[in-house]
């Protein structure tokens, strides 16, 4: 009885310390661009041959200076908004197309239905660095040269893709019962995808709305290539070039931007987890 106890002590134990490690290695980027944004330069650029200095905490009083810097020297707000406005826009139509794509392929039969699927999955999986030449084409033959618009027409040809995939393998989690009981009491197919499929698939539809809205908060390259006017950039391209000057590096700034924009992602992904983890599970099982 007593080993019985003691196992159980030592099995309860073991798992505290391992959430209480997961924990801390969660919970430490965020401490750290903390930490960063807030550190005064003398602080914050010291030399590794000081035994005084304690990297893990505030040595000398903590300064705003860095965050000041990123508000009243950087065009970060209109980065802000001008990342939401993309984001807003790609989602909706990664929504448009994908949703339907996904029903109707996996209410799709047989071997084509398959095939298909796995065909739109691969287009997600072509490197960015083959599709220069032919997006800039399209860019300049639709005169959209340093637009947002350039991104809002070339972020939904990887959006699209994948999440139809993934909403492809939600749907065929939804038994076709329900559809079938809603066709005999007198609903249309669209209405039954309105009225009953939709609801059911709210853990898949927001699964995409987060994973398009996070890679278009994070996609570097295209930015890079299409947008030239600091006005007109994205957070994750004008932070990098107005904080990164040639070997300077405004770290306290890049920090405090790391730490404002990761929040409210974060608390999202917090506040939706159960459903987030239920359309990414479902797909993945299903799919």
């Amino acid at each position: 009885m007593r080993m019985r106890r003691a196992r159980r002590v030592v099995v309860r134990a073991a798992q505290y310390a391992a959430i209480a490690l997961i924990t801390l290695f969660a919970v430490f980027p965020f401490y750290w661009m903390f930490l960063t944004a807030l550190k005064q330069n003398r602080d914050l650029y010291v030399g590794a041959t000081n035994l005084h200095h304690v990297p893990w905490v505030f040595n000398v009083p903590p300064t705003l200076e860095h965050v000041q810097l990123l508000f009243q020297r950087t065009a970060y707000l209109v980065w802000v908004r001008n990342t939401v406005f993309v984001g807003a826009v790609v989602v909706a139509i990664t929504l448009v197309f994908a949703a339907p794509a996904g029903y109707a392929l996996a209410r799709l039969v047989g071997r084509w239905g398959e095939r298909l699927g796995i065909a739109l999955f691969l287009t997600y999986l072509v490197p960015p660095t083959l599709l220069f030449i032919p997006f800039a084409r399209i860019v300049s033959v639709l005169h959209l040269q340093n637009s947002l618009w350039s991104l809002v027409v070339i972020y939904p040809t990887f959006t699209v893709p994948f999440c139809t995939w993934l909403l492809m393998g939600f749907f065929r989690s939804i038994p076709r019962d329900l559809e079938e009981q809603a066709m005999i009491d007198g609903y249309s197919r669209l209405a039954v995808i309105r009225k009953v499929v939709m609801p059911l698939a709210v853990s898949g539809l927001l699964t995409v709305v987060i994973f398009a809205f996070t890679l278009v908060m994070q996609e570097f390259v295209y930015a890079l290539t299409f947008i030239s006017s600091v006005q007109k950039m994205t957070l994750s391209l004008g932070v990098p070039v107005a904080l990164v000057r040639g070997d300077v590096f405004y770290w306290g700034s890049l920090m405090a931007a790391a730490l404002i924009t990761s929040i409210p992602i974060a608390i999202v992904y917090n506040l939706f987890i159960d459903r987030f983890v239920a359309g990414l599970t479902h797909g993945a099982l299903k799919g």
